[in-house]
């Protein structure tokens, strides 16, 4: 198994789909199991999404989301 592969391949789905992408962000290792049409072992997926979010750098991004929000009162 590829696993650098399968995180470009994911990103490239993620980044052409917005749904997806949503999806991805509610619930990542269902989402990446459901593209990929196999199911992993838990310590694959992990590194995978992992991996994933690095790439998309959506852990920055939902951190300042976060921050964000509380700057407005929201939690």
């Amino acid at each position: 198994m590829d696993i650098q592969k399968i995180i470009a391949d994911a990103v490239k789905l993620l980044t052409e789909n917005e749904d997806m992408l949503k999806a991805f962000n509610e619930n990542p290792a269902k989402t990446l199991e459901k593209m990929l049409g196999i199911d992993l072992p838990d310590d694959k997926v992990n590194a995978i999404v992992a991996g994933i979010k690095a790439k998309l750098g959506l852990d920055d991004v939902m951190d300042m989301a976060q921050k964000l929000a509380g700057l407005f009162g929201k939690k």
